[in-house]
C-alpha cells in the first residue's frame, strides 16, 4: 500500500511543478526573473520556518554528518527556480516543462549509470537508450 501511496504523491508533485511553473511564469513576465525567484523562496522560506518551528527543529543537527555537497541543493534550488521561471516565461509551459524533464532523465540516468553523488549504480541499457531516443522524438513533436 506504501508505493501506492508514493506513486500517488509523485503525481501530485508533477501536478504541483507544472502549476507552479506556470505561476512563476506569469510573475517573471511582469516582474522579472530574479524578483519571481526571490518571491517564491522568500514565501516558501517563512512557511517552512514556521514548520521547523513547530517541529522544535526536527532532526537538523544530522545535516553535520552528510557529505559537503549535498548542502548545495538549496542554491541549485534558486538555480532551478530562476531558470524555470525564465523558461516559461519565455517559451511557454509545456515547451519549458518539456526540456526540463527531458535533461532530468537523462542527467539522472547518467548519475546512476555511473553511481555518481552517491546514487545506487544501474547501467544504461539498450532499453534506456531506446527510452532517451523516444524522449527525443516526442521532445522534436512537442517543440516544433
Amino acid at each position: 500500500m506504501r508505493s501506492g501511496l508514493v506513486v500517488a504523491a509523485a503525481v501530485l508533485c508533477g501536478v504541483a511543478v507544472a502549476v507552479q511553473a506556470q505561476f512563476i511564469g506569469a510573475m517573471q513576465r511582469q516582474m522579472g526573473t530574479l524578483e519571481s525567484t526571490f518571491i517564491t523562496y522568500f514565501s516558501g522560506g517563512i512557511v517552512i520556518g514556521f514548520v521547523m518551528l513547530v517541529a522544535r527543529g526536527g532532526s537538523l543537527g544530522a545535516a553535520l554528518g552528510l557529505p559537503w555537497y549535498v548542502h548545495s541543493a538549496g542554491l541549485i534550488g534558486l538555480v532551478i527556480i530562476g531558470i524555470l521561471s525564465l523558461a516559461v516565461g519565455d517559451l511557454g509551459l509545456v515547451p519549458a516543462l518539456v526540456l526540463i524533464t527531458v535533461s532530468q532523465f537523462v542527467v539522472g540516468a547518467l548519475i546512476n549509470h555511473f553511481g555518481l553523488l552517491g546514487a545506487a549504480v544501474d547501467p544504461i541499457d539498450l532499453g534506456k537508450v531506446a527510452g532517451f531516443a523516444m524522449l527525443g522524438a516526442g521532445t522534436y513533436l512537442v517543440l516544433r
